[in-house]
């Protein structure tokens, strides 16, 4: 009897998977694809359409260029899962029927209640997400002058914050619009929890692009002009970018799984409390020991490619594989420049310092995003993205 897979999602975690189980999966399987988009983003490549929309069309790749002909495709918005039932639930079509489910739907910015934030706020999730923050910023530098520039606020200086900081630095230079960019971040150091050597490194290509750091000092409250602080005076705004956090998204609410946030928890193999259902990516909590696997790309890209077997493996009724993370370092981008932290050999470069940037590092920032696009499509289109990326 043919089994049913779907894959909820299309982000790394949904179109890595899909990928994955096409090659994966035997005849005595059919796949299905559900998502609210009918392409995929290379999201961590999105803050380039801040300084360029142009970008978008390198950065996007249609479902039939990585979906078998004999997958299927729905697009539609997930709006719930019914584990008893085993159905997927649509805002439009019908519910759609499963015997294995993997749930990649990604995740939506977390707020932390601080009130008028979600109300006030941009945030980078999507692309459309980031073609707004383009419009926006756009309009504020026209309607500026540089006796009065248009202040531009970034609150969170994780990995987003500051390449979305780095995209509006080199759109102003780009443009020699009067802008002024404020990079908001409550702990007491950007890119919170790194080594130091890394946090220092960022902060020099900031500061040395005219970002103005703020940190130490929690936002308490967002009106429509102004983010208040715990201890500092209020700053004022023109365009508010929050990029602070990620929280599960809201079809997981009632969904009868063991989770936290709405993040679904895994075990090691993906598997969650049902044993029918697995999840990767930033909609899963996947147990790694003494912490989760890390809500990133790197993470989602490497699931990705155990996932389908485990998958497969279940459908089989044989033994599913521990995934363990192995993580290969950090590459950032402030603007055309880069920083490039403890990275293996596997990345491709091995330098005899643990952090550095320059040529190498913008290169070799290019050279992930392009195998990720070659993983999923071909390197022909890698090749064409190239100069975007």
């Amino acid at each position: 009897m043919s089994e049913n897979v779907v894959v909820l999602g299309a982000g790394y975690a949904g179109a890595g998977a899909v990928n994955t189980l096409q090659a994966e999966l035997g005849s005595n399987a059919r796949l299905t694809w559900i998502a609210d988009v009918d392409y995929h983003l290379v999201l961590h490549e999105s803050h380039r359409v801040i300084r360029d929309p142009d970008v978008r069309s390198d950065i996007t790749f249609s479902v039939d260029r990585i979906a078998d002909p004999s997958t299927r495709f729905i697009q539609d918005e997930v709006t719930g899962l019914d584990v008893d039932d085993q159905v997927v639930e649509l805002e439009e079509g019908e519910d759609v029927e499963y015997d294995y489910v993997l749930v990649g739907l990604g995740s939506q910015t977390a707020y932390y209640g601080i009130p008028g934030l979600e109300k006030h706020s941009l945030t980078l999730k999507s692309l459309d997400d980031a073609l707004e923050i383009n419009e926006a910023v756009t309009e504020a530098s026209q309607n500026a002058t540089r006796g009065d520039p248009a202040q531009v606020v970034i609150g969170g200086a994780g990995l987003s914050g500051i390449q979305v900081a780095g995209e509006i630095a080199e759109f102003r230079d780009n443009h020699r619009a009067p802008i002024e960019i404020h990079l908001v971040e409550a702990l007491d150091e950007i890119f919170p929890g790194n080594d130091p050597e890394i946090q220092q490194a960022l902060r020099d290509l900031l500061e040395e692009a005219n970002v103005t750091i703020h940190t130490d000092d929690p936002i308490t409250e967002a009106t429509d002009d102004a983010i208040e602080f715990d201890v500092g005076e209020p700053l004022e705004y023109d365009v508010l970018v929050w990029t602070g956090g990620i929280t599960g998204r809201d079809a997981l609410d009632d969904v009868d799984l063991e989770n936290e946030h709405n993040r679904v928890k895994t075990e090691a193999n993906f598997q969650t409390s049902d044993d029918r259902v697995f999840a990767i990516g930033d909609s899963a909590i996947i147990d790694q020991g003494d912490q989760p696997a890390p809500p990133t790309a790197q993470a989602a890209w490497q699931a990705a490619e155990v996932v389908g077997e485990n998958i497969a493996r279940a459908i089989e009724n044989r033994p599913l594989l521990t995934w363990e993370l192995e993580d290969k370092g950090t590459v950032i981008s402030v603007g055309e420049k880069a920083v490039a932290h403890d990275v293996k050999p596997a990345f491709g470069i091995s330098l005899p310092v643990d952090t550095f940037g320059g040529f190498p590092a913008q290169n070799l920032k290019k050279m992930i995003a392009a195998r990720w696009i070659a993983d999923i499509t071909s390197w022909n289109e890698a090749r064409k993205s190239w100069s975007s990326l």
